[in-house]
Parts: C-alpha cells; sequence; structure tokens
C-alpha cells in the first residue's frame, strides 16, 4: 500500500496518522507475551476512521518483547 497517496475512504481526507499494533496469536504467544502478529495502523486525522494492515515480523523482535514486558 502506498500510503502517501491515502485518502480516507468515509470523508475523503487525505491527512492520516500511521501507527504499529502488535497482537498475540495463541496459547502460547500470550503465556510468553510474545506478539505474533504485527499491523501498520492508518487513521484518518478529521474523521478517526482506521485502517490496519498486516506487517511482517521478526524473531529478534519477539524476543526483545520477551525480555522487555
Amino acid at each position: 500500500m502506498n500510503a502517501q497517496r491515502y485518502e480516507c475512504p468515509k470523508c475523503s481526507n487525505p491527512a492520516y496518522e500511521v501507527g504499529e499494533m502488535r497482537a498475540a496469536g495463541g496459547f502460547w504467544s500470550k503465556i510468553f507475551d510474545v506478539q505474533g502478529s504485527k499491523f501498520t495502523r492508518i487513521t484518518c486525522t478529521r474523521c478517526k476512521y482506521t485502517e490496519f494492515y498486516m506487517a511482517d515480523t521478526s524473531m529478534l523482535g519477539n524476543i526483545f518483547d520477551f525480555f522487555t514486558n
């Protein structure tokens, strides 16, 4: 997705904020607090409509999450 050309599908506003969200995937990832899924968030600055797009995760990132949470 080319976020530079993003336009809100609800209000047609071209201004947006980009963020990141991580989510646990299953039982063992919840037990060990390892985030199995990573998403990029794009939120319209006018109406706050939000879309999530899957992003790549890395083993190094999961290990870092395990020791810092």
